[in-house]
């Protein structure tokens, strides 16, 4: 590593930094993700300095022993073309060595992910629009709280790679997102998460065991928009979440391209109506 490119974990108000950089790309963040990304692995966000200046970020998050996610992997401007993300890069990789390795990347760097041993899993369509709707009359449908919080936990099991406990707990806080679940017979059926963005507000993750569960579950979290914009990031493979974007007048404002270094894990894309993130999956 040259001398002059120090590379080291991310405090709490660099990561705030690398979020800032992120809205500059047009990626929209949440306005509160920080505290729930620095949750999933307080080590996990990385930053290069040249000559104590911040010129690169990527997030390396260890999940569990057997995966990890990355993302965050920005080059400021003026710093790029000299070698810095990629020194930065291979930093990041060497922390999640030895396990399946997933990202959302943006379509134009699949290539240059390729090379580094990552494979397509599938797209990712960030939709996008002014959602009209009134909340749904449900009793099914509960605020998740600390009671509900472990059956949801159990949950999302079925719908991430690895178990995402100190993620989670700190995503369903209902301080800046509102957290909702169907509850039918005393189990939860889905789950979804609405929070603010830079611009509108955001849904994710959004999963739902059919596809008239995740109907519910997006309208009542949309709801809470007021007839504002309303983003949903959906796996490309789910028809009927396709569908259900088109539904309520959601058009594509973005893409990523799903990969993965190692074994590609099995997940019920059919259930998965939105991701929670492109930054930590």
């Amino acid at each position: 590593m040259p001398p002059d490119l120090d590379i080291r974990p991310m405090t709490p108000v660099e990561l705030d930094l690398a979020i800032e950089w992120a809205a500059e790309e047009g990626w929209n963040p949440g306005l509160a993700d920080a505290a729930s990304f620095h949750a999933a692995d307080p080590e996990g966000f990385l930053m290069a300095f040249r000559d104590g200046a911040p010129v690169a970020s990527i997030s390396v998050v260890r999940y569990a022993a057997a995966f990890g996610f990355l993302g965050f992997y920005i080059v400021r401007p003026p710093f790029r073309g000299r070698g810095y993300g990629l020194r930065l890069w291979q930093a990041g990789m060497a922390r999640l060595d030895g396990r399946t390795v997933g990202l959302d990347g943006v379509v134009a760097q699949q290539a240059n992910y390729a090379l580094s041993g990552f494979v397509l899993a599938h797209r990712n369509i960030r939709f996008g629009g002014d959602v009209r709707v009134e909340p749904p009359s449900d009793a099914r449908l509960a605020a998740i709280d600390d009671g509900l919080v472990s059956a949801v936990l159990a949950f999302d099991r079925r719908f991430f790679p690895a178990a995402r406990e100190s993620f989670l707990r700190c995503w369903l806080r209902p301080d800046r997102r509102s957290a909702l679940a169907l509850v039918e017979n005393g189990r939860v059926r889905g789950y979804g998460v609405i929070r603010d963005g830079r611009t509108g507000r955001k849904v994710g993750p959004l999963f739902a065991a059919s596809e008239g569960d995740a109907d519910m579950l997006f309208r009542a979290l949309a709801s809470t928009a007021g007839g504002g914009l309303v983003f949903l990031d959906v796996p490309e493979p789910n028809q009927s979440a396709l569908g259900l974007a088109a539904r309520y007048g959601l058009t594509p404002a973005f893409e990523t391209a799903r990969m993965y270094r190692g074994a590609a894990p099995a997940l019920p894309l059919d259930l998965i109506y939105g991701i929670t993130s492109f930054e930590l999956g």
